[in-house]
Order: structure tokens, then sequence, then C-alpha cells
């Protein structure tokens, strides 16, 4: 992949993030699937996008198989939609304000909404949607003032891959923890339904996604996956 990824559980990352969060340092925290892996293989740009960040986990089974290969024999996996959840119940134990940007004003608020239920205790100081185009520099600097402004220690990125690393990277001097967690706005959403959990653990979640947002979905698959197995296979991308 020519970049690390961490191995641990999604218990552990969420902790881990709420510790910096406490800190008060800028980070980034990518999950990882086969699409970013292979984008930053193919461009340099998203490949130092990706040694800069903080933390990568593995968000797709294939992304776990890498590891394993690498020693990492017990790694699970840790999906996005996985560790959102995770990262907001650990927020709320620690008191630790949330913040959500991406996705449409109809998502990232009904998703801001469902965490504050799940998690009575989560503290959500900061939602926003913003417009499906890149922001004018007086844009952009209203809403950096603005996430310092609310309080928000920990901040969930929804843009989609790999434009949220993109901006992750852009705002990494935010005095905030950035997570890039892309579908999983619109699972806690209710917008998206996700796989079956078997699907999930044996690799083919995939398959399920595409069936559902084909149009969405073909090209970047078609792609990319048969390429990462192939090197995965031949111990290529994966040091």
């Amino acid at each position: 992949m020519g970049f690390p990824v961490a191995a641990c559980t999604r218990e552990q990352m969420a902790e881990q993030v709420c510790k910096w969060a406490v800190e008060g340092t800028p980070r980034s925290v990518f999950a990882s699937a086969v699409h970013f892996a292979m984008e930053a293989r193919d461009h340099a740009k998203y490949l130092e996008i990706a040694k800069r960040a903080d933390a990568i986990v593995p968000d797709g089974v294939p992304l776990v198989w890498a590891l394993r290969k690498q020693g990492f024999t017990e790694q699970p996996r840790v999906a996005g939609p996985d560790l959102l959840p995770a990262v907001c119940e650990a927020a709320a134990k620690h008191g630790i304000p949330v913040g959500f940007y991406g996705g449409t004003e109809e998502m990232v608020e009904t998703l801001a909404k469902n965490m504050a239920k799940s998690y009575p205790k989560l503290k959500v100081a900061y939602v926003v949607s913003p417009p499906f185009r890149k922001l004018t520099e007086d844009e952009d600097r209203q809403v950096r003032a603005d996430i310092v402004a609310s309080g928000a220690k920990i901040l969930f990125v929804g843009l989609g891959c790999p434009t949220q690393e993109a901006w992750i990277d852009e705002h990494r001097d935010l005095p905030v923890v950035k997570l890039g967690l892309g579908a999983a706005f619109a699972f806690h959403a209710g917008m998206l339904k996700r796989a079956p959990k078997w699907m999930q653990k044996t690799g083919t979640e995939w398959v399920y996604r595409l069936v559902m947002e084909p149009r969405r979905l073909f090209m970047r698959y078609f792609r990319h996956n048969p390429r990462f197995l192939v090197s995965l296979l031949l111990r290529k991308g994966v040091r």
C-alpha cells in the first residue's frame, strides 16, 4: 500500500481518538478501504496525504488480509460505519464535544440526531452540510473559524473518498481530531442499508453495495478491486 495501517480494534482506536482530543492537538484518522489504498498507489498526491495521517484503520476486509500477511494475525476489520458509533460512545463517556461535516443537510442532521439519541450524554457541537463544490477562500476561513468556535474536539468528515481525505489533509492544522468515514454518514442516517453481517465478515460487502448503488460504484470496483487482490497475492503494495 505504501503507507502504514494501524493494527488495532475499533474500541482501541476510539479511545486513542479521545486521548488525542483531550490533548487538543491536530490529528487525522482515515478508514481505508481498497478504493483509497489504490488511489494512494496510483497518485503520489494521495500517497503523501496517507503518509501524513496520524492513523489509518482497515475499513475493508482486503486491508485486513494485507495486515494479516504482515504478521498481525488477529487484526479485526475497523469499518468506518462501526468506528463512528464507537467514537461517539467513547466521546460521550469522556464528555468530549463532537461535530459532523459532510453529506446533505437532511443526512447530516439526521445522523447527528441519531447519534445523540443513541448516546444521550454525547455533546454535538457542530453540524454542517457544505456545498457540493470547492469552497471559496472566505467560505473556508469561515468554516475553520466556526469549527474552532463550536468547541468540537472530534470532527467526523463525510465527503466521500478521496475528497474527504484531501479535505482533512488541507485542514490538518485545525486543533481537532478529524476522521474521514465516508459512507458511515449515510448508513447511520438511515439512508443506506448495510450488508448482512456475514457479508461484512467475508469480504463480500462490496457486492451488496454494488447491487444497491451500481451506477456510482461499478467503475470504482471494476478498476480497483482486481488490481488490489493481484497485488496482495504477489506481495506487492502491502509493505
